[in-house]
């Protein structure tokens, strides 16, 4: 692709970041350019954030309906799986995969509340208090 050809598309993320691309220059050699994005690419990112949105929502409703903790909320919310969040808490997979549990996560001492509650960046009663 040439550098006049690189796509500048506006979306979401202009005003944020730019993407590096490969382009060829008047010369035919091979440079570095800066694109704002481009219109498929942003609609990619627009279906991919519907999705977690959606799978948000339908968490909420299951820790509402005492179904799991609000560890899973606050876990889809941030975009997180198993190993990231055992990464920023120390805990095992299969720990945090009890703890996702209503009863066991409600007989979690203050000290893992607190590794939880670090980990998502809020207060421990927003985690114990969900609303």
């Amino acid at each position: 692709m040439k550098k006049d050809e690189l796509p500048q598309d506006k979306g979401d993320l202009e005003n944020f970041t730019r993407e590096v691309c490969y382009v060829k220059n008047k010369d035919g050699k091979y440079e570095k350019g800066l694109s704002t994005g481009w219109e498929a690419k942003q609609a990619a990112l627009d279906n991919a954030w519907e999705e977690i949105e959606r799978v948000v929502a339908q968490t909420k409703e299951s820790v509402l309906n005492g179904k799991v903790s609000p560890i899973k909320y606050y876990m889809e919310l941030q975009v997180m799986d198993m190993p990231v969040l055992a990464g920023y808490t120390g805990f095992w997979s299969w720990q945090i995969k009890r703890h996702l549990k209503p009863k066991v996560f409600a007989k979690l001492s203050p000290s893992k509340l607190e590794k939880y509650a670090k980990a998502f960046d809020i207060t421990v009663n927003q985690l114990t208090e969900f609303k």
